[in-house]
């Protein structure tokens, strides 16, 4: 009986799987799609565990306001633990005269989540992500899907378009009739001022 176990080992050690995770977290949050291409059960792993992260950034966008620097802080870095560190002993691997070499892509992704995801998602009490399954790969058979961050830029751009194409006509349309209306309105008007 499996009682409590409650996530997938995905075939690895511990260790491993949570260096997996982070990975893949990293790649969502700093791709400029908001998507990512993996195995379902990797995505389905992987989306309380991003979540949890935007949750911490969206509790830090609603304190800026407060004034709280403290708690900010404090948000920032747990959230950091959700990501790989940046170049661990970075200061004293650079000599003189070397340039230090850039930041990693979880500083990247922390810098993300908490500038601009946090403010996107702070209206929405959960539901960050969606997983799209799109059927099985060739090569192994395993089953693929994308997971993604939703109210991404791509898909309000596609709202705004089909709304464009659903009110465009229906506009044009209610205003000639209410033209014509307001026309047949004059019409008759006049027609009357004929009789009299």
């Amino acid at each position: 009986m499996r009682h409590l176990k409650a996530h997938r080992k995905l075939g690895r050690t511990t260790e491993h799987r949570i260096s997996m995770l982070r990975n893949l977290a990293t790649s969502l949050i700093n791709s400029r799609e908001d998507r990512i291409v993996t195995t379902l059960p990797k995505a389905k792993e992987l989306r309380p565990f991003v979540e949890r992260a935007i949750t911490l950034s969206r509790r830090a966008a609603s304190l800026e306001g407060n004034g709280s620097e403290a708690a900010g802080v404090h948000l920032r870095r747990q959230a950091a633990s959700f990501f790989h560190a940046g170049n661990y002993r970075r200061a004293l691997t650079t000599r003189r005269g070397q340039t230090p070499a850039p930041r990693t892509a979880g500083v990247a992704a922390l810098r993300r989540l908490f500038d601009e995801l946090g403010k996107r998602f702070q209206d929405r009490p959960g539901g960050y992500t969606r997983i799209i399954k799109m059927g099985r790969r060739s090569g192994d058979g395993a089953e693929l899907a994308i997971i993604e961050l939703v109210d991404n830029p791509r898909e309000k751009e596609a709202l705004e378009a089909a709304r464009k194409r659903t009110k465009g006509p229906a506009k044009k349309k209610g205003a000639e009739t209410k033209a014509g209306a307001a026309g047949s309105k004059k019409e008759e008007e006049s027609d009357s001022e004929k009789k009299f």
